[in-house]
Order: C-alpha cells, then structure tokens, then sequence
C-alpha cells in the first residue's frame, strides 16, 4: 500500500530503539533549501492556499487571431483527458485523493536514521566465517539423501523425455491452434478414411487407432505434468506457508496503520483544524479583497468601449489606440478567463481596425483640403495638431504608407492647379469660345505668345507656392517622426541604465523571503508552520492589489484625458500625452530603422513634389510647343522664356533641395528645335545675300562701326538699336577694326551682326552653347565655301550677271576673309568661356576654320599673281631688243602694273601689297630673264645690254613710283644669266 509514500514511523520487532520503534538519525549535512509548497487539499470545496493564476488559461485578446479554445472541435471527455500524464489513477492514493498526491514531495522523518551498508559491518564480519566453513563442508561431504534425489531425479528426468519425444513436434509449437485447416488435417488425418459415404470396418479400426494414440499422448503429457508438480511441491508448499506468514505480517501491519490512523485524527482535531481554518478563512479575506480589485477593473474595461466612442467623436484617434492597447493588455493579464468578456478582445481589435481606416481617411481628407485650399492665402498649415495627432496615430498603427496618400493627393492637386491657371486665363481672352474649344491644350494653342507667356509665369508662381504648402506640411510630419524617434532612443538608454539594477533587486527579495519562510519551517518558529508564510502572502497579495490598481488608474486616466482634451488641448498637453504614448506603446512603436525609413520617404517625397510640379509644367509646355509655335518663336521671346524657367527651376532647386532635370529637358529639347530653326534661317539669308551680292565696297554705317567697336571692348553682345536722328553719323568708307582699315562689302556687316546673335543666345540660354557653336561653324564653314565658289570659282558671273572677276573683286573678297579670321579668335574665347571644361573639344572646329580661311586668302593672292603672271607671259613673249625705248612692251606692262596698284592698294594694308608685288614682281623677272634668253641678250654691254637696261631702269622707275612701293626692292640684277 504505497509502502514508498510513508516515512511515519513504525513500530518494529527488534528494533533498537527504547521504545520500540526505530528513530532515524539526522544528516549531519546542511539541510537543503527547498520551496515551500502548499499541502494538497483533499478537500475540493474548501479554499486552499494556492491561488493559480489567470495567465495560464486562453486569452481572448491575445489569441484573437491564432488557435483559441473556441475554436476547438474535440469532445469533453477528450479535453478531460490529460495527455501530458503517462498514466492515471496508477494506485489507490492517486485515485482517491487526486494527482497532485502522488507528485507531492514528502518531508523525510526526523526519527529514522539513514541506514547504510556501514550498519551491517559488524554482522558481516561475524557471520562470513561460519558461512565459509559451511561451504566447505557442503563441498566436501554431500548428503546422501540429496546424492540419492539427484540421481533418481536424473533417471525420471530422462526416461520423461523418452516419453515426451515420442508426442509429435506439431502439438509442442506454440502456435498450434486446431482452428488451422492445414494443423487440423495434419492431426486428425482424414485421408485415410472412406470418403464414399457410409462408414467401413476399416474406418472404425481407424479412428479407434487414432483415438487412443491421442489419448496415449495426453497420458504421456498429463504424467510429466504430475512429475514436474511433484518435483515442485516442495517449493510451492514453502510459497503456501509463506503466504500465510505474509497476511499475518499485513494484519500486525493494518493494526499498526489504524494506530498511527488514529492518533494523526487525534493531532488533526486537537492541533490543525483551528490553524487551518484560520488560514482558509485569511485566503478567504485575501480572495475577497482580489475579487473587489477584479470587479473594480472589470468596471473600468466594461466603460471602454463609451470611452472610445467619445474619443473617436472628438478625431482623438492616439488617445482611444492608447485606451484600446492599455484594455488589451489588462484583458490579457488581470482579467485573462473572465466569461463575459470573451468577446471584448474580438470587438476591440474590430474597433482598432476601425481606427485604422478612419485614421486613413481622415488623413486622406486633409491631406486633399490642405492642398486644394487657395494658394492665396497663408502659406502656413492649418490645423497643425489635428496632422500631428494623426500622423502619431499612424506611426503607433505601424501604418507607414501613410505618405503615398499624400503623395496622390499631391499629383491631383496639380492637376488641378494648372487646369484652373488656364481656366482663369481663357476667361480674360474674348476670342477663345470655351464652348467650342474644350481641351486646355487646344486653348493654350489659341493664345498669343504673351498670354500664353503670362499664362505660364501664373502657373510658376502658383507651383512655387504649392511647393512651400507642402514643405510646411512636411516639416510638421517629419518632426513627428523625430520626435518618436527621440523618445525611444531615450527609452531604449533608460531601459539599458536600469536593467542592471533592478534585475538585482528583483533577485535579492524573492530570495530574502524564501530563506526566511525555509528558516522558520525547518525551525518550528511560531506555534504553526503557516505563521511563517503569513508575511510573505500578504506581500504578494499587496503587489497584486497594487498592479490591479496600477492598471486600473490607468484606464481612469485615459477617460480623464478625454474628459480634459473638450475642454483645454494646448501644445504642451499634447507634446506630454505623446511622450506618454510612447513609453506606454513602445512595443507597437515602428523600430529605429522603420523610423528612419520614414524620415528618408519625407524626403523624397519633396523631391517629388518638385517633379510632379515639373512634369505638369513640360506637359504645359509641349502642349503649345505642339503645332510649332515656340520654334517660330523671335531670339527675344525665346530667350524671355528661357529666363522664366531657369528662373522656376532655380527657385525650386533652392526649395526643395533637388534639381529637377524635366523642365530643363523640354526647354533643351524645344531650344534646340529654337537653334535648327534660328540657324536655318540666317543660313538662308546669308546664301541669299551671297547670291546677290556684286562684291563692290560697301558703304559702313555707323550702327555697324559701333557694333564693332562694342566688340573692341570685350562686349561680345547686341547693342540696343538708337532711334535715327538728325544728328546721326554719316556711313563710313571703311570698317576701323582696332585702328585697322577695312573695305567690305555689305554681307560681312551682315555676318558680324549675325555671330553676334549667335554669342547673344549663348548668354541668354547657356545651355545650347554646344549646338550653337556647331550651327556657327555650320555657317562660317557655308560662308567660306560660297564666297570661294562665287568669286574664285567665279560663280558671280552666272548668279548675280558680272562680266568679269576683277582684280578689285579678288582683293575685296580677301579683305572680307581677313575680317572674318580677325573675329574667329573673340569667338573663341567668348564660347570658351559658356562650356564645361569636357566640353572643349568641339572649339577645335575654330582652328580648322581659320585654316580653311587662310588657305582661301593665300588662293586668292595666288590668284591675283596668277592674273598677272599670265599678262606677263602674253606681253613679254612679243618683247624685241630695239628702239625706241621704252619698248612699247615694258609700257604696256608698266601700265597693267599700275592699273593692279591702283585697284589694290586701298583694299588690302601696305605690307600685303608690297607683298603681292614683290611675288608679281618675281614673274615679271622670271618671265623677261626667259625671253632675254631665248633672244640671246646677255649682259656684255654691248648695244643690246644697253637697250635692256633702259628698259629695265624704266620699269623700276614706274612700279617705285607707286604709292607704298617707293622703297621695294625689286633686285632686277637676276634677269642676267651668270657668264659662264
């Protein structure tokens, strides 16, 4: 009977004890410190001293979305069943008094001593002798008896396996079973019976046989069943007699039980029943007092649902999650099991999501009123603690796409700011019928370029203002995220600063308590063990209270707040009750990194801001830009516009911190169409004007000398054209170019002012100073090429009806080219300076155009020696060696020679025509030391010598006596042949 559960002492025979019963000794070891544990009640009805607690059991809020026990489908008896045990009611003590009986530890007497094998020693030592010499005894003379047994034991033993052998191995098998067809045929063999019908002689002989061959096996089996009983009889005897002196030791046993019985009733009614029922009714009292906390808490949750409908009527969307979490938190602690809120945890997280999206809404309708309220009025954000209350609350529902409303609300707001820019300007304009034009793109078209302009200068100006709405806007909402990302970095600080120290105290009292509660149980301090644990339940019954109350206040506060926040709601309030929010929530609070996430996603957002403003802006531009008409656009309203949009795309860049690329794309894409066009249509009128033009000097006027002069100053820009007056400079002859003359004729004038607005439209519009240096060279290259083909190509004579290229013309043509190769270095430098340094490699095109050009002028100089050269040859192949001299010969070239001064000299500077007659001259002595050759004249001074040399002296007279030629050299001594 549970012999292993019971340490009370019990009476032995023979004990050594003086009064009959056998005192154990204490350890001599330190007792362990073990956990106090309560004594099983045997009693389900009566209060006991162990107070499970409500965590254990299914939590409603907790498990709202996971397995709950209302989602069981299994029967009661079932659930009854704890699988956990391994097997129940294993004896009589588990099936009556319960299970916690037989897991219960049981205290150790104090009267019985530890027995060990050291006990037995000295018996040992006196009985191991004797058994030694009976064991050698035995060895040595065997009992005859026993010699007599083995042997007839022996003999019966082989003579019962004889028998047994011959009992067929078939009816041995353990698995023998007659129900088998194949067994019952092999023992009952029906084959050699008459199996015709009717039974034969032979067949009764048979079975007969049979029959008593099967009895003869079981007399066989039945005897050596006897012999073995026989055998055994002794021992089974002995088990009999020790059965018997077995109940007796039970009855002495049951005797003794009933004594100890008795006299524990007796301790129970005299010493425990007072005590115990002292202490039930102290767990009594402390039952009450929790179960007043419970009902008081229980009224507080019960009010929570009013309380959040108050809060969600007055928009206090943290106040009521607030609410919502500290109740789930109770629910899931204090009031965890409670029946009638089994389905308050459900119903708030219906509510909770019900927050949610009213949260959303809210912050999509203001986001929508704050962006299409007038751009007019003040730029400041209205109802700036209704967005920070809202974006707390989506920060605490971990609702972090909260910016991507934002964001479309954005994009539609701009929609609608152009579409109400162009509505109120198509109302000022009398000759757009809205009715019949429809489409804003249609009605932008219809617009004059100024309307149009003023219209789009509206639009700028109302994105600019949009853009500082939404930055205000931003500014609050990232605030708002660096403030909860403050506050839990200094909860996450605090929290690390004061683990250490209270995880120390948490650790010293419980310990204190226990030590001492051991203390007085293993010292009988008091006059009843449960005095000793009195304190310590009183303890942990006052924490309880406390953390109840705790709770409770809590939710006290929360309908408090919002009883206040009718009435007064101030900056600092709300700042505080955020703070509040954060420590509470901190595990519903998005984590650094999520925060930081949002922070970045502010930011982009205004960098978006400042796209979609852009995006609205180019669509607003190529809608107008559609039909051509920006590329028919003058260099001054180009450049007008050009300004407006650097303008808005600098403001915006200064805004928001990003430049966008878009508008600055659209306007480079629309300026280079500006520039194909602004090209082509100088192009056009250069070709024109070189197709007309008769290359004759050209009268300079004063506009152009001041361009050029504007240019001497470093001033590569268009002069503002003066009103004619009577006061006004009459044309010049020449063109001064840094106190240099040059004769030109009315094309170059034409060309200068028209790279001059090419210079213009790279300081107006910066960017397109690549193309437009490209287009620039396209027609300096054009000009060159032309004027090549018109006046050395001689092409004049068909375009414009000249008779004749003249030397005037060639010369004049040269001087153009020089004017044109003076400027090319100015240019140069001036669209140096508007290109990136990686974009020096397209000014190359200047260097081989002043190669082109210089090739051109020295053509054209050659040209013009040519030209002589070829008079020479005709003239000087007729000369003849007589009188009268001068020769008609040296006359006539003297003559053509002059006439070349006379068209020259006041086209090209002094040095040049020295030049040229110094190479003419050259042919001339080439040309006439050849013909003295072939005439035989050599320089002997004989008659014809003498006749040469008046010639000769002639010709030197006439070419010095042309103006600037007075000092050439004209070394006519190499006409002679060196004697030989």
């Amino acid at each position: 009977m549970a012999s292993s559960h019971s340490s009370s002492p019990v009476p032995r025979p023979g004990s050594g004890g003086r009064d009959g019963i056998y005192r154990k000794d204490r350890d001599p070891s330190p007792p362990r410190c073990r956990t106090i544990r309560s004594l099983p009640d045997v009693c389900p009805k009566e209060p006991t001293g162990e107070v499970r607690g409500l965590c254990n059991g299914p939590s409603v809020v907790a498990e709202h979305d996971r397995w709950t026990v209302f989602s069981s489908k299994v029967n009661l008896p079932a659930a009854l069943n704890d699988p956990r045990l391994a097997k129940r009611e294993s004896d009589f003590f588990t099936k009556t008094w319960g299970l916690d009986f037989a897991e219960t530890e049981v205290m150790p007497s104090f009267y019985l001593p530890n027995i060990t094998r050291e006990d037995f020693g000295p018996y040992l030592q006196e009985m191991s002798q004797r058994e030694r010499i009976h064991e050698r005894c035995k060895t040595i003379c065997p009992n005859k008896d026993d010699v007599d047994a083995v042997s007839s034991i022996t003999t019966n033993h082989d003579k019962s396996r004889a028998e047994l052998e011959q009992v067929p191995k078939i009816f041995m098998k353990p698995d023998f079973a007659l129900e088998d067809p194949a067994t019952f045929n092999n023992v009952l063999p029906w084959s050699h019976f008459n199996s015709a019908g009717g039974k034969s002689s032979r067949d009764v002989a048979s079975s007969k046989l049979l029959q008593e061959k099967l009895s003869h096996y079981l007399d066989v089996v039945e005897v050596s069943i006897a012999r073995q009983i026989s055998l055994r009889s002794e021992a089974f005897f002995h088990a009999m007699s020790s059965q018997h002196e077995l109940q007796d030791r039970l009855q002495e046993t049951q005797r003794a039980v009933a004594v100890l019985r008795g006299r524990t009733a007796a301790m129970d009614r005299v010493m425990c029943q007072g005590p115990l029922q002292a202490l039930r009714k102290a767990m009594t009292c402390n039952n009450c007092v929790k179960l007043h906390n419970k009902l008081k808490l229980m009224a507080a949750v019960h009010q929570t649902q009013p309380t959040v409908q108050l809060l969600l009527s007055t928009s206090e969307f943290v106040g009521a999650l607030e609410l919502i979490a500290t109740t789930k938190e109770v629910l899931q602690q204090e009031l965890q099991g409670i029946h009638s809120f089994r389905h308050l945890g459900s119903q708030l997280c219906e509510l909770e999501k019900l927050i949610d999206k009213m949260m959303v809404e809210d912050f999509s309708m203001y986001s929508r009123s704050e962006l299409s309220r007038s751009l007019k009025d003040e730029p400041q954000v209205l109802e700036k603690e209704r967005l920070e209350s809202l974006v707390f609350g989506l920060l605490r529902q971990r609702k972090l796409d909260f910016l991507d409303i934002y964001s479309d609300e954005m994009i539609l707001a701009a929609k609608a700011i152009v579409t109400q820019c162009v509505a109120d300007s198509v109302v000022h304009i009398e000759e757009i019928d809205t009715e019949v034009v429809i489409k804003q793109a249609d009605q932008m078209r219809l617009m004059t370029f100024p309307q149009w302009f003023e219209l789009l200068k509206n639009i700028f100006e109302s994105f600019l203002l949009f853009l500082q709405r939404i930055k205000a806007t931003l500014n609050i909402i990232r605030n708002v995220v660096l403030e909860v990302l403050n506050a839990n970095q200094r909860n996450r600080l605090l929290e690390q600063a004061s683990s250490g120290a209270s995880g120390q105290e948490a650790s010293q009292s419980p310990s204190v308590l226990q030590g001492e509660a051991e203390l007085a149980y293993l010292t009988h301090e008091g006059l009843f063990i449960s005095d000793a644990l009195n304190e310590a339940q009183q303890q942990a019954a006052l924490a309880a209270q406390d953390q109840s109350s705790t709770v409770g206040s809590r939710i006290q506060q929360g309908r408090l707040e919002t009883a206040g926040s009718d009435s007064t709601s101030g900056a600092s309030e709300m700042s505080a009750s955020r703070e509040q929010s954060i420590m509470s929530g901190e595990n519903m609070m998005p984590t650094e990194l999520e925060l930081n996430r949002v922070v970045n996603n502010v930011q982009e957002l205004l960098y978006t801001a400042s796209d979609v403003s852009h995006d609205r802006c180019v669509k607003v531009l190529t809608a107008r830009a559609k039909d051509g008409s920006l590329e028919r656009l003058s260099s001054a309203e180009f450049v007008c516009l050009s300004q407006a949009v650097e303008g808005f795309v600098r403001d915006t860049e200064e805004l928001c911190g990003r430049r966008s690329v878009s508008l600055r794309g659209a306007l480079q894409s629309q300026a280079n169409r500006f520039v194909h066009r602004f090209h082509e249509e100088r192009k056009t009128k250069l070709s024109l004007l070189l197709d007309n033009e008769r290359w004759k000097q050209a009268e300079v006027p004063a506009e152009f000398q001041d361009l050029v002069n504007s240019i001497a100053d470093g001033k590569i820009t268009l002069p503002e054209r003066k009103a004619t007056g009577p006061d006004e400079k009459k044309p010049a002859e020449f063109l001064l170019v840094n106190g240099q003359k040059y004769a030109v004729v009315g094309t170059v004038l034409l060309l200068i002012r028209i790279f001059l607005e090419y210079c213009q439209c790279v300081n107006d519009i910066p960017s397109i100073a690549t193309d437009m240096l490209t287009r620039l060279s396209d027609l300096l290259k054009h000009f060159n090429s032309r004027s090549c083909q018109l006046v050395l190509g001689a092409g004049a004579l068909q375009v414009v009806g000249l008779k004749t290229i003249t030397t005037k013309n060639l010369a004049l043509a040269s001087r153009c080219l020089q004017l044109v190769v003076h400027y090319i270095p100015i240019i140069r430098a001036h669209f140096e300076t508007k290109l990136q340094p990686k974009q020096f490699s397209v000014l190359r095109h200047f260097d081989h155009i002043t190669k082109d050009y210089n090739d051109h002028i020295a053509e054209i100089s050659a040209k013009l020696v040519a030209i002589m050269d070829s008079l020479f040859e005709k003239v000087l192949s007729k000369y003849e060696v007589k009188a009268p001299m001068p020769s008609a010969c040296f006359r006539n070239v003297c003559k053509q020679m002059a006439k070349m001064h006379e068209a020259i000299s006041e086209l090209l500077p002094e040095e040049q025509t020295q030049m040229l007659f110094l190479r003419i001259n050259a042919s001339f002595k080439m040309h006439l030391k050849r013909q003295l050759a072939r005439l035989g004249v050599i320089n002997d001074g004989g008659p014809q010598h003498g006749l040469v040399v008046v010639d000769v002296a002639f010709y030197t007279e006439n070419v010095q006596a042309l103006k600037s030629l007075e000092r050439l050299d004209l070394n006519m001594a190499e006409i002679w042949e060196q004697k030989r």
